[in-house]
């Protein structure tokens, strides 16, 4: 019988280092052509900013298959729940039977933070020290959990218009966007931003930049010079063409063109694209996250529920 997984037994379920493993075996196949995955779905839901998205996808040597169906409802926030709500569907390849219901709320958070993670491994440069994060949304939360594991960093500093008192233990809140990335070596852009929150003069050369805002063609979290002088990686070329408002926005401004993208993380796992080229260089990680993400996660959590007895079992 399927079993349900709620979004606690999820989290206690998901080991970090193991989920950033899983996240770059995922995106190698991804970009190898190894996986099945179309674009998602995704339509407003009136609302302006609020939409519903539809992520399948099948990772065959896994082998995995699945659905997450994602929503955005910023009006959630004065009913006291998280703005992104979703659920994930677990099912069996070879028989297309269903395996698990899963609380997509845990895997969303930490998948994106898992992948960031690997993008600073693979991109930050090897002195990297300082961390920056914009927002103080559940994004902001995670990457501050996960991206220590993919550097070790002595200095982190949060930054939010939203910010609270005593917010983020284990960093260091300040006063201003650019205090936060004053010398930074890693930057995260988790916001819900429409317009920049950073500018090409915000940003020194050797940063890691990482943004996982802006994943619809009519939002934006960097200012189209910066990205015009970077070397751009995202997670998937197709998907930031069609979704990321950063790169349609400045391709369609003249900043930069289709070219500039370097390629996708997974390129940079198998060993087909270099990571980082120098000390100097701004690398950006686009982030949309991706379908084949969300459904190894949950296979992940599927196979540690099965061996630990976590989850309850429902008839179908």
């Amino acid at each position: 019988m399927p079993i349900l997984i709620t979004d606690q037994e999820a989290r206690g379920l998901l080991q970090p280092a193991a989920l950033i493993d899983t996240m770059a075996e995922a995106l190698r196949d991804f970009s190898s052509g190894a996986v099945t995955q179309p674009l998602r779905p995704s339509f407003s839901l009136g609302t302006p900013g609020d939409f519903a998205a539809f992520m399948p996808a099948l990772w065959p040597s896994a082998p995995a298959l699945g659905l997450k169906a994602v929503t955005v409802c910023h009006g959630n926030t004065n009913l006291g729940l998280e703005t992104h709500q979703a659920a994930i569907l677990l099912l069996d390849p070879a028989t297309g039977q269903l395996q698990a219901l899963i609380n997509g709320a845990a895997v969303t958070a930490l998948r994106t933070a898992a992948v960031s993670a690997l993008s600073a491994r693979l991109l930050a440069r090897e002195d990297a020290s300082s961390l920056a994060i914009l927002g103080a949304g559940v994004q902001a939360r995670s990457h501050l959990a996960l991206l220590p594991l993919g550097r070790p960093f002595t200095d982190i500093r949060v930054w939010s218009p939203r910010l609270e008192p005593g917010d983020f233990h284990g960093a260091r809140a300040v006063a201003s966007k650019e205090e936060a990335v004053d010398g930074a070596s890693v930057v995260v852009l988790a916001t819900s931003a429409r317009e920049p929150v950073i500018e090409d003069s915000d940003i020194t050369p050797g940063t890691h930049v990482i943004s996982v805002g802006a994943c619809r063609p009519d939002q934006r979290e960097m200012h189209p010079v910066l990205l015009s002088h970077a070397r751009v990686i995202v997670d998937s070329r197709a998907a930031a063409l069609a979704e990321s408002g950063d790169i349609i926005q400045s391709i369609e401004e003249g900043w930069m063109t289709e070219n500039q993208i370097a390629g996708e993380l997974g390129d940079i796992v198998a060993g087909r694209l270099p990571g980082r080229l120098d000390a100097h260089e701004i690398t950006i990680f686009k982030s949309l996250g991706l379908a084949i993400e969300d459904i190894a996660a949950a296979r992940l959590i599927y196979q540690r529920a099965l061996e630990s007895g976590v989850g309850t079992q429902f008839a179908w």
